[in-house]
């Protein structure tokens, strides 16, 4: 019985606010245009911020002295806001433990895979130079662990005398202190400033 009375209840409760609704059919017109107006103001918010971010990031830069002063964890998320900054929107920076030789990945405008790995040097071009055995690391993991079409090693430092012709036998990549301040503080993008890349993997509207 008190299940048939709660139930008649609730239909005359709801018979009563479907009256009033009816009876005041504007408070729905006006709520649902309150509901429009804001949805379309989070839209244009979420769009205004998104222009914001890429005129950002098309307008980074790095001076070296603000690359040398970071620590190596952010040279790294650096490294990766230049790669975006350059139209690589997968750009992920992957470096810590296990990371395989790789710090930065990304996949450029033309389908190429980017592995990055970096050397920072609190000292800059005054601090220990990257040696062969960075690079040995990086040329076993690169491509066969990382896919990597094009496999860089950057340093806001220097390379020991035996690093680059290892890196021309072995189809690996030098970004030394000069390129890389080039790089930092231009307009151009890394695979404009380095030679022998591979070709690209698909068309692009930039080639």
């Amino acid at each position: 019985m008190a299940l048939l009375v709660a139930a008649v209840g609730g239909v005359a409760v709801a018979v009563a606010v479907v009256q009033w609704l009816l009876l005041h059919w504007w408070l729905l017109v006006l709520m649902a245009s309150a509901g429009l107006c804001a949805g379309a103001l989070w839209i244009k918010q979420r769009a205004e911020k998104a222009r914001w971010q890429h005129v950002h990031a098309q307008a980074l830069r790095f001076r070296l002295s603000q690359l040398d002063g970071l620590h190596h964890r952010d040279f790294e998320f650096a490294i990766r806001d230049l790669m975006r900054r350059d139209g690589c929107t997968d750009s992920v920076q992957v470096g810590g433990a296990g990371d395989g030789g790789a710090d930065v990945k990304a996949t450029d405008p033309f389908g190429r895979r980017w592995v990055i790995q970096c050397k920072h040097r609190k000292k800059g071009a005054a601090g220990a130079p990257v040696g062969t055995p960075d690079l040995h690391v990086l040329n076993g993991t690169g491509r066969q662990l990382h896919d990597g079409d094009v496999v860089v090693l950057v340093t806001n430092g220097r390379f020991t005398a035996g690093c680059a012709p290892l890196a021309r036998s072995q189809r690996l990549h030098l970004v030394d202190r000069g390129t890389l301040g080039e790089w930092a503080a231009g307009s151009r993008p890394l695979w404009e400033l380095l030679q022998r890349l591979p070709p690209p993997r698909k068309p692009s509207a930039l080639g």
